[in-house]
């Protein structure tokens, strides 16, 4: 899945048209139509051809202080409008030093998540990216990385039941680099990675897809 700005959307949609490699928004607004000057809809993705989007990226929550009830509406918004949803969450370099990733974490998806049914998941990844490892070169280690996605899916088997847990693809994204993409993805509950800077040289980018492969 690639989510390229807004404005390159037609053209890597006819780039990619019959690869199987799947389009994204990298946010939306929740409202389905109306005078929001400068945002864009659901429906306005879908019509770009896009599949996905994604919601609750920590820069989006940082800079745009994006909360976890207006995260929750865009969720809301996508599902009903047929887009499948990479949901994002994570915690502060402060958050983590003082020991709340566990409660930063539950409840962002606690409200979040909220209203959603088991059948909504199936449009539903969940990003695990800590704010303090996204850009700034460090990453978490895959035994840290591993602990917060078994925390998630212990979470969701809790609130939404055992299958759906177990289905639920859960990605890491955070400073991911073909150094250590491999080691990231080894982990049990780790499914894949949400990659950014990266993604932006050829090279690097095949080699984190290899990684998985």
């Amino acid at each position: 899945m690639l989510a390229p700005p807004f404005t390159a959307l037609g053209i890597v949609k006819k780039l990619v048209d019959g690869s199987g490699i799947q389009l994204a928004g990298q946010n939306i607004y929740f409202e389905p139509k109306g005078a929001w000057t400068g945002e864009i809809s659901a429906a306005m993705l879908k019509d770009c051809g896009c599949k996905y989007v994604i919601l609750g990226h920590s820069e989006r929550r940082s800079y745009f202080h994006e909360d976890d009830v207006l995260i929750n509406k865009k969720i809301k918004a996508a599902l009903k409008h047929d887009l499948h949803v990479i949901f994002c969450v994570g915690e502060s370099l402060g958050q983590r030093e003082r020991n709340e990733t566990r409660g930063v974490i539950e409840s962002q998806l606690k409200v979040g998540l909220e209203g959603l049914t088991a059948d909504d998941f199936e449009k539903l990844i969940i990003a695990y990216e800590p704010v303090w490892a996204i850009g700034t070169g460090k990453n978490a280690t895959p035994e840290q990385a591993q602990e917060v996605h078994h925390f998630i899916r212990a979470f969701l088997e809790t609130t939404i039941g055992k299958p759906t847990a177990e289905s639920t693809r859960i990605q890491y994204g955070g400073s991911v680099n073909q150094g250590n993409s491999k080691s990231l993805m080894d982990q049990k509950d780790i499914d894949g990675a949400l990659v950014g800077s990266a993604s932006l040289n050829a090279e690097s980018f095949i080699a984190i897809i290899n990684s998985a492969r």
